[in-house]
């Protein structure tokens, strides 16, 4: 019959593991870890260091008046709006928003000429261009309104019925 052979496991040290990956990572990551010392000296440098040390040192205090901010009316006025140009940037096609860039660039210029005759503001508006131009423009301020007079009436439903 087969003796069994004695074997007691060597004890295995966490630590060992890390401090052998840590010993060879300079090896390993030298020309990161000399960029990396460059980004702090240099953050050191202009003060960064001691200003993100002051935030976190100081958290509660800079968290109060970041609340403070945020709560005022005006603050969620300001994200409610940016919130709103977000998707109207995003109803328009950016063949469109070209367009209007571009337009937008040439009306800027200075122009040394004499401006347009009424007579020639009137057949610039009438080309199909120009009602095309003037339909969109329309259908804003139609929009508009109907938004407006929506939102006192829903506010107050007996004088905007008393208006009619």
């Amino acid at each position: 019959m087969a003796i069994p052979v004695p074997f007691t496991p060597k004890p295995l040290d966490p630590r060992e593991g890390l401090r052998k990956r840590l010993d060879a990572a300079p090896m390993e990551h030298a020309e990161a870890l000399l960029v990396g010392y460059d980004l702090i000296q240099a953050a050191h440098d202009e003060g960064i260091l001691d200003l993100l040390h002051g935030m976190v040192k100081h958290k509660d205090v800079v968290f109060e008046h970041l609340s403070a901010g945020a709560a005022k009316q005006e603050s969620i006025d300001a994200m409610r709006n940016l919130i709103s140009m977000g998707k109207m940037l995003t109803a328009i096609e950016p063949e469109t928003m070209s367009c209007i860039a571009a337009a937008l660039s040439t009306a800027s210029k200075p122009r040394p000429e004499e401006p347009a005759s009424l007579w020639q503001l009137f057949k610039r508006v009438g080309s199909r261009e120009g009602r095309r131009g003037l339909t969109l423009m329309v259908e804003l301020l139609v929009a508009l309104g109907t938004r407006r007079f929506a939102d006192s009436a829903l506010l107050n439903p007996a004088k905007s019925l008393a208006k009619r």
